[in-house]
């Protein structure tokens, strides 16, 4: 249900023609100045609550088991990559709070008000995939902490399975899935709450196991004292260079629709030092906090591989599991009391980390780019449901199943090009100011497509297609500079198209913009 009185709030600051356009709606509206609230610690708090995830724990862990990189290396690699990306957020941050414009609306002035749903869309179908990832290990926690409370739920169903997914592991995977929604239908404030109490809980709770398994170590294990497997930077440079565009594609996704939350904020001061101390503080943060948990837990659980180390949700349920894991004579929690409460305990802490950026990262952006298709008939909270539903037909079990580097790189060189139009045409060619209303007029100066933008993306994504192709093993070598024009994927795609959709639309004069709320 839209909010008729933020509509009316809005349409205030607008010309009245605007009132009955189709390209307008309350949650596509511009956020009245009252009505931004968001604060310096809003913003922190935003991106400390989205980088206490399970991916970003991961990530450091296929960095390391996979790629075989040192603690030191695998920081660096993700310290430059954050600190890379940071720049294309706060570029598209700001028209968000000058304007208190949401992506698909912001996008509307490179695309146009039709256009714009392609872009929005290839965004959306990304938060699709990332919303079901997140959502599977939020099911694998609760499917733990059932499993410690009743060991029977494991056998649940005897071996019958939905789309190669064992049963209880589904049905858990549908209990977290619901809470999600429930959340969603809250609507926006209720995620800026959300938000602001989730980020320091994670942070205490990732502090707390790291406490208790270093104490039960007896120090930190043995990955800090892993040597390189590199001779020197000649042998690094080939696997170091992959990761940073990884790292950069980890969050290519916010580096557009990071406008969805700088519309709510007070003031671009607000949101430029909150973002710039939340993202990258956090990321190195919680980054090592997974290299040393992971690294004292190899030291107490013997005889467990160490690659399933690098999932805390496997960490926790061999903690609280009622058999000894890998050659322990005995249960580590030795009380079933301790057991569950443990298990209760962490299954909260990867819930509310889970939700908190699935919420955040993966269902505000693709619930506003589906509204955006007819914002007069699907809501922000029924294009969250969308996003939800999308989210188990991707089947996320066998997704995580690709790989996060292929997976991250693979986006990026879709994402990449939309980030260079967007900055290019709104930093470059309109100098930072837009004509709000025009982007809601159907038949205004932005109507239809604005084809430069789409050859632009297309030219962007081209020069990437046969490195995916290679990598996905579609093909065969496509030869060493297709390659590496591949592992620079998403600054390839975002110089190109961005290079093109300069060239395209200088000869065209771009109307003096009339500023707007």
């Amino acid at each position: 249900m839209q909010d008729p009185k933020l509509a009316a709030e809005a349409l205030a600051l607008l010309p009245p023609d605007i009132a009955g356009s189709p390209l307008f709606s309350a949650d596509l509206a511009p956020v009245p100045p009252a009505r931004r609230t968001w604060s310096t610690y809003a913003f922190a708090a935003l991106w400390i609550s989205m980088c206490h995830c399970i991916p970003t724990y991961t990530l450091a862990g296929d960095m390391i088991a996979k790629s075989h990189m040192t603690w030191w290396q695998t920081l660096l690699t993700i310290t430059v990559g954050t600190l890379i990306v940071l720049f294309p957020i706060l570029l598209n941050a700001h028209p968000g709070t000058k304007y208190g414009l949401p992506f698909p609306v912001l996008v509307r002035a490179s695309f146009g008000t039709a256009g714009a749903n392609i872009p929005a869309m290839l965004r959306a179908v990304v938060a699709c995939g990332w919303f079901g990832i997140n959502t599977y290990f939020g099911g694998e926690g609760v499917s733990a902490v059932i499993t410690t409370i009743w060991p029977g739920w494991e056998t649940l169903g005897g071996g019958v399975a939905v789309v190669g997914y064992p049963l209880p592991h589904f049905l858990a995977f549908m209990i977290f899935w619901a809470l999600q929604v429930f959340i969603i239908f809250r609507g926006m404030e209720a995620v800026r709450v959300f938000e602001n109490w989730a980020a320091p809980l994670v942070l205490v709770m990732a502090a707390v196991l790291l406490a208790w398994v270093v104490a039960r170590a007896g120090g930190f294990g043995p990955v800090l004292s892993k040597p390189s497997a590199y001779a020197g930077a000649g042998d690094f440079l080939p696997v170091f260079l992959p990761w940073v565009t990884g790292v950069v594609g980890f969050w290519s996704t916010l580096a557009l629709n990071i406008p969805d939350f700088t519309r709510y904020g007070r003031g671009q001061r607000e949101q430029t030092l909150g973002q710039s101390v939340g993202l990258p503080a956090t990321m190195i943060v919680f980054s090592l906090m997974a290299v040393l948990i992971t690294s004292a837990a190899q030291a107490v659980l013997h005889g467990v591989p160490a690659e399933e180390l690098w999932d805390p949700v496997k960490i926790l349920a061999l903690i609280t599991s009622p058999t000894p894991p890998g050659t322990l004579s005995e249960p580590l929690l030795a009380s079933v009391t301790s057991r569950v409460i443990v298990a209760l305990v962490s299954v909260f802490g990867i819930a509310v980390a889970c939700i908190s950026v699935n919420i955040a990262a993966n269902v505000v952006s693709p619930a506003n780019d589906i509204a955006n298709l007819a914002p007069r008939k699907i809501s922000f909270k029924m294009g969250g449901l969308v996003t939800a539903i999308a989210g188990v037909v991707m089947l996320p079990w066998k997704l995580v199943g690709v790989g996060i580097i292929a997976w991250l790189i693979g986006y990026s060189a879709l994402l990449g090009p939309i980030a260079g139009i967007m900055i290019v045409d709104y930093w470059v060619l309109r100098k930072g100011e837009l004509d709000v209303a025009e982007l809601y007029r159907p038949g205004g100066r932005h109507a239809g497509t604005n084809g430069v933008a789409v050859v632009a993306m297309v030219a962007g994504i081209l020069p990437n297609l046969p490195g995916f192709l290679e990598s996905v093993q579609i093909v065969g070598s496509v030869g060493p500079v297709l390659h590496w024009v591949y592992v620079f994927a998403y600054f390839v795609g975002f110089g190109v198209a961005g290079g093109v959709y300069w060239l395209g639309m200088r000869s065209r004069v771009v109307a003096s913009p009339v500023a707007a709320a």
